[in-house]
C-alpha cells in the first residue's frame, strides 16, 4: 500500500516537472522570438490580421505585434512621443509624408487605394428609401443620426468632410455641408472610422462614412457614391482637389490643409526600426502579389500591382529586397 502511494507521489511529481519544463520551453522559444512592431490604420485591421497570420505561418522567428488607429494620431505617437515602432502603413501617404519624413522614415510606398461609401443596416432609419440619389437628403433629417471620424487623428474622417463638399458641387446645391454638418452633433465624430461600425451594428447610429474595403469586410450596407465624390478614382484628382479640411498640425496650436486627392494608403519603415531585418521581411510578403496584396484585393481593397513611388530618388532609398516589389510612378 504505502509502495502504491510512493508511485502516485512520484507519478504527480513527474507531472509537475514535465510542465514545468514545457512551461520554461515556452517562454525560451518567445523569448528568441523576434518581435516587429507596426502601427497602421484601423481600416487595415482586418486585411493585416490575415496577413500577420499567413506570414508568422512562415516565419516563426518572428512575433508580428499589431496596434491600430486613426493614422494621423497613430504617426504622431512616432513623430511626437517617440514610439519605439518598426513599420507604420497609413490609410493616406501623405500622413507620412508629412508627419514622418525625413525625421523618422526615409521612404514611402504607396500600396493600395479605397472609396468612401455611407454605410448603415436594416434598422438604419430610411434604410428602405436611401440610395445613390437622394442620401443627403436622408442625412438631413433631424430625426436621422449619422456620423464620421475625427478628422484630426484619422483620414477618414477628413475624407468624409471632403465627400460632402464635392458633394456640394457634384450636385449643384449651396450650402450643403453646413446643412448637413448642423444635423451631426459632435458625439458623433469619433476618434477612429472602425468605432462606427459597432455603432451602426447596434442601432445607436443609423448611418457612417467608412471605406468599403471596412463595409465588405463587417458586412454592412452601404450607397456606393458617384466617382467624382467618392475619392476612389484618381481620374477626377482635379475635380476631388476642390475639397479642403483644415486640421490640427504637427505642434500644438498649429493648423494644415489638407486637400482632396484620391486615396492612397502608404506604408515606410521607421528609421530607428529596432528590427529591421524582420520588418523588411514582413514587407516583402505584404508587397507580394501573391502574397499580402492578394488578401487586400480578396477583402475588397484594390492594391496597386506593383506597388509604387513617386520617383527614382524614393527607389533608390528603398531597401534592395523590396526594390522587385515597386515601380517607379505617378
Amino acid at each position: 500500500m504505502k509502495r502504491n502511494r510512493f508511485f502516485v507521489k512520484l507519478a504527480a511529481l513527474a507531472g509537475v516537472i514535465l510542465i514545468l519544463q514545457l512551461f520554461m520551453l515556452a517562454n525560451t522559444m518567445a523569448a528568441d522570438q523576434e518581435k516587429v512592431v507596426i502601427y497602421h490604420a484601423g481600416s487595415l485591421s482586418v486585411p493585416f490580421a490575415e496577413i500577420e497570420k499567413n506570414f508568422e505561418s512562415t516565419h516563426p522567428s518572428i512575433d508580428i505585434v499589431r496596434a491600430a488607429g486613426g493614422s494621423t494620431k497613430m504617426a504622431r505617437l512616432i513623430s511626437d512621443q517617440d514610439h519605439v515602432v518598426d513599420i507604420m502603413a497609413s490609410a493616406d501617404y501623405a500622413v507620412i509624408d508629412k508627419s514622418l519624413i525625413p525625421a523618422k522614415a526615409s521612404w514611402n510606398i504607396r500600396f493600395a487605394t479605397n472609396q468612401l461609401v455611407l454605410c448603415y443596416t436594416d434598422r438604419s432609419r430610411y434604410a428602405d428609401e436611401i440610395n445613390a440619389q437622394n442620401w443627403y437628403e436622408i442625412l438631413a433629417n433631424k430625426d436621422v443620426s449619422w456620423g464620421h471620424s475625427d478628422p484630426n487623428l484619422d483620414p477618414c474622417g477628413y475624407r468624409s468632410l471632403m465627400v460632402l463638399q464635392l458633394a456640394e458641387k457634384f450636385y449643384q446645391k449651396p450650402g450643403l455641408t453646413d446643412q448637413l454638418i448642423a444635423n451631426r452633433p459632435k458625439e458623433n465624430v469619433k476618434a477612429k472610422a472602425v468605432e462606427l461600425v459597432e455603432l451602426l451594428k447596434s442601432g445607436k447610429l443609423d448611418y457612417g462614412w467608412e471605406y468599403l474595403s471596412v463595409a465588405a469586410q463587417h458586412d454592412l450596407k452601404y450607397i456606393k457614391l458617384d466617382d467624382q465624390i467618392n475619392l476612389g478614382n484618381y481620374k477626377f484628382d482635379d475635380f476631388y482637389k476642390q475639397a479642403t479640411v483644415k486640421v490640427t498640425g504637427k505642434k500644438e496650436g498649429s493648423w494644415m490643409t489638407r486637400t482632396g486627392k484620391s486615396i492612397t494608403y502608404g506604408v515606410t519603415l521607421i528609421n530607428r526600426s529596432p528590427n529591421p531585418k524582420g520588418a523588411v521581411s514582413f514587407l516583402q510578403y505584404l508587397l507580394d502579389p501573391a502574397g499580402g496584396l492578394e488578401i487586400l484585393n480578396s477583402m475588397g481593397q484594390p492594391p496597386f500591382l506593383p506597388a509604387r513611388v513617386p520617383s527614382q530618388t524614393d527607389y533608390d532609398r528603398l531597401p534592395p529586397e523590396l526594390r522587385h516589389l515597386v515601380e517607379v510612378r505617378q
